[in-house]
């Protein structure tokens, strides 16, 4: 017959936590039930909520076949089994059965019930904008925590309450019971992280494959999965890109500095515990009546704790305030590299993104990213993990000097704490990323409207673009209120939960030193204790907040990272040796992307110093192969060689070194003539940049501005005229003195005489050079030594000027085309010319006339 005479054993107490060398069954087999049963149920039913609501159902085909999945499932129901064997196995042997074998058995069944659930629905539905691979974290910390909790047992090694004696046959059972669960648990942790059962790949991308339309499906499930996906995905990655940073290597006095601050936290930490136990002796000095040396002691050592700890434990104290100020050169030096690394990144990628980069975008990334660093590890360093810190000290100091009770009540306060936090941090998630993503939209707006002012103004267009940028903000303002509207929500289950642990704990307690089991120094203490801890807890949320948003924050940049060089140096690239500068184009094939193709079949050879001009009808590819012989770009087939160099088995840098351009469109910095011209090479002397401009027929122009050569050119030289730009831009080469020079239509925004000025320079930086020209203006390149007619991609004619006059092909017909277009301009010149003489009144002086 059995007997359930009381909820512990004979001699025992629930509120008992450490009993003859070891941890007492009643505590133990009460609280590690409770624990699990409450983080399966709680977590487990959000989970399976969220896989019926936002999951789909597998197909069967894509359900990999596995021993181990199988073997997983074996194990769980097999752990199911045994605590509700052991139960009954308890209940049949007879003789008294303690309430917390029952408890033990019931809760420890339920909760592995909701394992065995959570285990069937991740083998049947699946997220589908989820891209991690492998069984969620709640499934994966349910079995560490069940292993951890058997390992526990070896606290007790000693304890005669235990089965490590065998003094009888039910220490026996005990034993091999607990032997069962702790080789159960813990294969079952080791297998979960493999993941057996589960796609190795994304749902979605199987599909995709599945239906030959990987390409396309892809991309449009990562635009998916960036919506709702969890900042923590790919954390390993986001923290490996930044951990070379968080060590300054080579530099022996910061890392002294990191060191001596970390040693500055761990001070904190125990100077947090001591403050509120002088702070309960001082109640107690003042309710026993000690000596007025002893009480002034006591408080003089509070006052000096408490002025190293600060207001709000540690906020704001002489500890906290040193390691703060030691901890921004660190800071800095992180932020330093990760910006020089990132802008040397984007300068390494090819000119392809560069063309189709949105440039507020970009630049806003960047701001928020690299500001989002400042506060990163931080927060990680210096407030999550002391506050973690905090509460695994608590819960040891409560459950050693007052009881379990009150251990019991700090952990499970902390723990919905922590858990509410973290779900509701995680559902805003979608609203932050939508706010960072409207307002890069307005951002963009506002950079593209001013940078084409002009455009803007050209087309009265000024209500439009405002309009534009209104409705932008609108839309950022919605998201923003969402985003502020949950953080509201937030706070309000943050301050229940606390303000229900601390009711909970106070209470206890005053009841306790009603029943003079307590002093009053032991309320002040737990109250002191409870708020100095809930202070860097209640920030918890603001911290993992920040956390969270400043790794939101970091994704665009972490995506700028990612981006991959499309031209590459190969391995062991040697440089490139100039000797005579002979180009050759064999075979060349390319495309932009995938479709059609913009050179076919390409062959040509730029003998050392001789002029090639490249002409034809616009998109028929000329600007193209200047772009590959610089290597903007690499070609698909075919090859491109210098000197008989492939050019793609050479240093970039070492190449380019040796080849000056100039482009069709001149971009300036927004400085001084003189540092654009200088740009060309920035070692130079102002009278090689004056020699440069003089070339290039600009030095006397520049001489008329107010200040010279110290004249402002504006955002991307927009107060130069178009002519004035190229000429700087061909100032600019000169300076260089490049050994093949490349000329991109580089006289098309120059009047005739200035034209005929600038060729005559470009003649004689030209003589003995290798150049290729690209013109659209025909006239200028009659003197070139060779002539390639690019039409469709393809070389359709090739020789001297004369020679393909006489051909009577396509070069003929454009130079009939342009002459005639001429003579039309000649015609209509002249006769304004003509008109404008007879509006003119007549005239007695030369000084009257040119008024």
């Amino acid at each position: 017959m059995v007997f359930i005479q009381s909820y512990c054993e004979a001699n025992s107490s629930i509120s008992l936590t450490w009993v003859d060398k070891g941890i007492s069954p009643c505590f133990y087999f009460t609280l590690l039930p409770s624990i699990l049963l409450t983080f399966a149920f709680f977590l487990g039913t959000i989970h399976c909520i969220c896989y019926q609501k936002y999951g789909t159902a597998m197909e069967p085909k894509f359900i990999p076949r596995s021993c181990l999945y199988t073997f997983q499932l074996a194990i769980s129901v097999l752990l199911l089994l045994q605590f509700l064997g052991g139960m009954v196995w308890r209940a049949a042997i007879g003789g008294e059965l303690p309430g917390y074998v029952i408890l033990y058995g019931c809760f420890s069944a339920l909760g592995w019930v909701w394992g065995i659930a959570l285990l069937r629905t991740e083998r049947r539905r699946v997220l589908v904008r989820d891209r991690t691979r492998g069984h969620s974290a709640i499934l994966l910390l349910f079995w560490a925590m069940a292993f951890a909790a058997e390992n526990l047992a070896f606290v007790s090694w000693y304890s005669p309450h235990w089965w490590w004696g065998l003094v009888d046959n039910q220490q026996q059972v005990q034993l091999a019971l607990w032997m069962m669960r702790y080789a159960g648990t813990g294969l079952l942790f080791i297998i979960g992280l493999n993941a057996p059962g589960l796609p190795r790949r994304p749902y979605m991308l199987l599909i995709n494959e599945n239906e030959r339309d990987v390409e396309t499906s892809t991309q449009s499930l990562l635009g998916r999965a960036d919506e709702n996906q969890s900042t923590w995905q790919g954390f390993r990655s986001k923290v490996r890109l930044l951990v070379p940073y968080m060590w300054p290597k080579g530099n022996i006095l910061l890392q002294v500095l990191v060191l001596f601050c970390l040693g500055l936290l761990g001070i904190e930490r125990a100077i947090n515990v001591f403050v509120p136990i002088y702070y309960k002796n001082i109640v107690n000095d003042l309710t026993n009546g000690s000596s007025w040396h002893t009480l002034a002691t006591t408080v003089c050592t509070y006052v000096l704790l408490k002025f190293f700890q600060g207001g709000g434990a540690g906020a704001s104290g002489f500890v906290s305030n040193m390691r703060s100020f030691l901890w921004i050169k660190v800071q800095q030096y992180t932020n330093r590299m990760v910006q020089v690394r990132l802008f040397a990144h984007l300068h390494s990628l090819s000119l392809r993104w560069h063309l189709g980069r949105k440039t507020g975008d970009v630049l806003r990334s960047i701001d928020r990213g690299t500001s989002s660093i400042n506060s990163l590890l931080s927060y990680i360093v210096f407030s999550i993990v002391p506050t973690i810190a905090d509460i695994v000290i608590a819960i040891i100091y409560f459950v050693t000097f007052f009881n379990a009770w009150f251990g019991l009540i700090v952990f499970v306060c902390m723990a919905l704490y922590l858990t509410l936090t973290i779900i509701i941090t995680e559902w805003r998630t979608k609203y932050r990323r939508d706010m960072n993503q409207q307002d890069n939209n307005a951002k963009s707006k506002a950079v593209d409207s001013l940078l084409n002012f002009e455009t803007v103004k050209y087309y009265n267009a000024e209500s439009y673009e405002v309009g534009r940028f209104e409705d932008a903000i609108l839309k950022y303002q919605v998201s923003e209120w969402k985003t502020q509207a949950s953080l509201a929500f937030l706070n309000q289950t943050q301050n229940l939960i606390i303000g229900s642990g601390l009711l909970a704990g106070s209470l206890l307690c005053a009841y306790f030193v009603t029943e003079k089991t307590f002093k009053v120094g032991d309320f002040v203490l737990f109250g002191t204790y409870i708020i100095q801890l809930y202070t860097p807890l209640n920030w918890f949320g603001t911290y993992y907040r920040m956390i969270q948003n400043s790794f939101i924050d970091m994704e665009s940049m972490f995506k700028l990272f990612e981006e991959e060089e499309e031209v590459k140096d190969v391995v062991n690239a040697g440089s490139f040796l100039f000797k005579r500068g002979k180009v050759e184009f064999e075979n060349v094939y390319f495309r932009y992307t995938s479709g059609k193709e913009i050179l076919k079949d390409v062959s040509f050879t730029v003998h050392p110093g001789q002029t090639v001009a490249l002409v034809g009808p616009s998109g028929s590819g000329k600007s193209t192969i200047i772009r590959l012989l610089f290597r903007f770009y690499d070609v698909q087939g075919g090859s491109i060689s210098i000197d008989g160099q492939d050019i793609s088995r050479v240093k970039q840098r070492s190449l380019r070194a040796h080849i000056g351009v100039v482009p069709q469109d001149t971009v300036l910095f927004n400085d001084t003539i003189r540092e654009n011209i200088r740009y060309g090479r920035n070692t130079a002397s102002d009278q090689e940049v004056e020699e440069a401009a003089l070339a290039a027929d600009i030095h006397d122009k520049i001489m008329t501005f107010p200040e010279g050569y110290d004249t402002q050119v504006g955002e991307r030289g927009l107060k130069l005229s178009g002519g004035e730009k190229q000429r700087v831009a061909i100032a600019r080469t000169i300076l260089k003195a490049p050994q093949i020079v490349l000329l991109d239509e580089a006289t098309s925004a120059l009047d005739t005489q200035t034209e005929r000025n600038i060729q005559a320079s470009l003649a004689k930086v030209c003589a003995n050079r290798t150049t290729v020209v690209v013109a659209h203006r025909l006239s200028t390149i009659i003197g070139a030594d060779q002539i390639l007619v690019i039409n469709d991609g393809r070389i359709a004619e090739q020789g001297r000027h004369e020679e393909l006059l006489l051909k009577g092909g396509l070069y003929s017909d454009m130079w009939m085309r342009q002459q005639q277009a001429q003579d039309s301009d000649t015609s209509d010149t002249e006769a304004k010319d003509r008109t404008s003489e007879k509006l003119q009144p007549p005239s007695t002086s030369a000084a009257d006339s040119s008024d």
